[in-house]
């Protein structure tokens, strides 16, 4: 029966509501494949049933399929089982999904992550702890693989051992981003990568709209860090709210540009988004999942694959990504609990050796904020 989906699928002209108007009609795709021409012009508008005619003449539905199965693409309709009953539920469902690995468990929660391309070390530092903790208790993450916010987010959840789902507006077999093509391998490997778009479809600014409809309906939460007054995030977020799903938005400050969408939001009713920590504990409580978050004092984050020794470690942690004088660091160090005095002259001479990993970063004569 695939092999007439993805015949339905790729005729040109028939969108999604011509599709169940023709199951409605036929029974199933393969019923749709072989009905009489006259039967066709019966159904469909003469332009439609023109197409239709040409397509079915053009297409050898045993070679398609076959040549879609060697590219290691799956194709889920949504008269299958293994059609997601999240997607079932929205108002729009796509007619069919493309799939390059797997799609997400019905029976594991799943949070979506969006946001700003152009992000922050702010919006970085929230992307990744979140995106880690997701990782670390097993909750699917879904997101666009974009830069910034979104393959932040996903990364980190990879890298901690947790699964991560690619939702893109373009072609599965199409890496876009580029720059992100490690992080589609990843995605093949712990996760998957989902498209309701023809295998080869090329990313189009006309296409990204549509699939955020995917984003929102494949989770049971999501979560928006840093956007713009005016940005596509809204528009996830609008299709997340029609389809019932919660809203969380990280608070920024009021001067903060890529924090407005989001300050919007929470003026608007969103949930507000602390910490990766009281999300899980509300998640829990809402959806009546365990999650086993630690008690131990939060681990502290530091980039990949730098090395420091204990008085790095202590000055760094200090640090935030907001710029602060030394004299606040020293403040703020002094008065931690269980971690030995460090002089002012000491935490300078830390400051620059951090500064010289890329670690820190000296704003201006004597302020230094933390470097992601």
């Amino acid at each position: 029966m695939e092999k007439y989906d993805y015949f339905l699928d790729a005729c040109p002209g028939v969108g999604d509501k011509t599709k169940n108007m023709l199951l409605k009609e036929c029974g199933d795709s393969e019923g749709i494949y072989h009905m009489s021409e006259s039967c066709v012009r019966s159904i469909l508008e003469e332009r439609k049933a023109e197409l239709f005619l040409k397509h079915r003449k053009n297409w050898d539905a045993d070679k398609e399929y076959e040549r879609l199965q060697e590219k290691g693409i799956r194709l889920v309709s949504l008269p299958m089982e293994a059609y997601p009953q999240r997607l079932r539920t929205i108002p729009d469902p796509p007619f069919a999904l493309y799939v390059r690995g797997r799609l997400p468990e019905e029976n594991r929660l799943s949070v979506a992550v969006i946001g700003a391309r152009d992000c922050s070390d702010y919006g970085e530092y929230v992307a990744g702890a979140l995106g880690k903790m997701l990782g670390e208790q097993g909750i699917s993450l879904i997101s666009g693989m974009a830069r910034g916010i979104d393959g932040i987010s996903q990364m980190a959840a990879l890298k901690a051992g947790g699964t991560s789902f690619g939702v893109l507006g373009c072609g599965v077999d199409v890496c876009y981003p580029k720059r992100n093509k490690v992080l589609y391998d990843r995605l093949l490997e712990n996760g998957g990568i989902i498209s309701s778009y023809l295998p080869g479809t090329a990313p189009r600014a006309s296409l990204f709209p549509p699939r955020n409809r995917i984003v929102s309906g494949l989770c049971d939460a999501l979560v928006v860090i840093e956007a713009r007054q005016r940005s596509g995030t809204a528009i996830t977020v609008e299709m997340a709210l029609e389809q019932g799903r919660d809203v969380y938005a990280v608070p920024g400050r009021l001067t903060d540009r890529l924090s407005d969408g989001c300050n919007r939001l929470l003026k608007d009713g969103a949930q507000i988004f602390l910490s990766p920590k009281e999300f899980m504990e509300e998640l829990a409580m809402r959806y009546g999942r365990k999650v086993s978050i630690s008690q131990k004092k939060p681990e502290i984050l530091i980039p990949d694959g730098v090395s420091f020794s204990e008085q790095e470690l202590i000055v760094y942690d200090a640090l935030d990504l907001y710029p602060m004088p030394v004299e606040k660091i020293v403040e703020k160090i002094s008065r931690k609990k269980n971690t030995p005095r460090i002089e002012f002259s000491q935490v300078m001479i830390t400051l620059m050796g951090l500064c010289v990993k890329g670690c820190a970063i000296q704003n201006s004569s004597g302020w230094f904020s933390k470097s992601l």
